[in-house]
């Protein structure tokens, strides 16, 4: 159950970011404006941390790894993303960025060793072709050459970032470091590091004063990065990446179902298609053949009973 209200509250959350995100695109620098979420995410961690009695202190070794945790998911990754995001359409990057499914199942094998289930492969896959299906229009007059080729190249390679980072959480896990302070120091470091980003490119640091920028830049740092973060990182570590990072692909659906709301977006018969494929590869990938056996199993005696009854 735990495990569930986690699943839905990442998915909600990191699948309306796309709208708090449109309200940050503007006249601030997009590495400055990140340098403001995560910061700001970091300081709620760290007082939190602190006024729980939870230890921040970890050895060298772990900070290493913390380090690379906050290159991998708190700073480099979304730096590659928001530059791809200048080359592609946003359905072309949400496509390229659903890979992680199959970058986090093979590098669950070779990080860890960990069998992987054939119907997990065979759910990824279904969920990746419900995410091309849900774009479709946008993506059957694509060319690839070019910039589209650039942008999609930033947007695997942030990719692999992203997944690389999901590896260190889940080992950071296996040593039982906790995850909250782990978080808070990562986030600290992913501001140091976006900061050093945003000097090399002499970006400069203004602020934007108008409430939709200042409500926007709240919703990613508390719920788009506190919040869901923290929930993410308990699934990779309760369910594993394999399962855990299948909640990537139903963003999207999030996302549409806003925009029909906000934007008047139109349903059409590939979208639809498109979720219906999605949610197929999630109940592939996170119902086991003995708990489908069961369901299978209670449904048969229901339908017994009923008849019996009818009678």
């Amino acid at each position: 159950m735990k495990n569930t209200l986690l699943y839905i509250v990442t998915v909600l959350v990191w699948g309306s970011t796309w709208l708090a995100i449109e309200f940050q695109l503007g006249e601030v620098p997009v590495e400055v404006s990140l340098v403001y979420r995560f910061a700001i995410a970091a300081l709620i961690m760290w007082i939190y941390c602190v006024s729980s009695g939870i230890s921040l202190r970890f050895a060298r070794r772990d900070h290493f790894f913390i380090v690379l945790l906050a290159l991998g998911n708190f700073s480099t990754n979304y730096l590659f993303m928001y530059l791809a995001q200048g080359y592609l359409t946003s359905a072309m990057a949400s496509i390229a960025f659903s890979t992680i499914l199959l970058m986090n199942i093979v590098n669950t094998r070779l990080f860890f060793g960990r069998k992987i289930a054939p119907r997990i492969y065979i759910g990824a896959i279904i969920g990746i072709c419900g995410i091309a299906t849900l774009f479709w229009d946008d993506l059957k007059d694509l060319d690839f050459s070019g910039q589209s080729a650039i942008g999609l190249g930033l947007v695997l390679v942030g990719t692999l970032i992203a997944s690389l980072g999901n590896m260190t959480s889940v080992r950071n896990s296996n040593h039982g470091l906790n995850i909250f302070s782990v978080n808070a120091w990562g986030m600290l470091y992913g501001t140091i590091a976006l900061i050093a980003y945003a000097n090399i490119r002499g970006s400069e640091f203004i602020f934007s004063y108008q409430a939709s920028y200042i409500t926007s830049l709240l919703f990613l740092s508390v719920f788009g990065t506190v919040i869901a973060f923290g929930c993410y990182f308990v699934l990779l570590r309760d369910l594993g990446p394999e399962k855990a990072t299948y909640l990537m692909v139903l963003f999207p659906i999030v996302a549409v179902g806003l925009s029909s709301v906000f934007e008047g977006f139109v349903l059409t018969e590939n979208i639809l298609a498109g979720f219906v494929l999605v949610l197929l590869g999630n109940l592939i990938v996170l119902t086991t053949p003995a708990r489908l056996q069961k369901l299978f199993r209670t449904r048969k005696i229901e339908h017994h009973q009923h008849a019996k009854l009818t009678k």
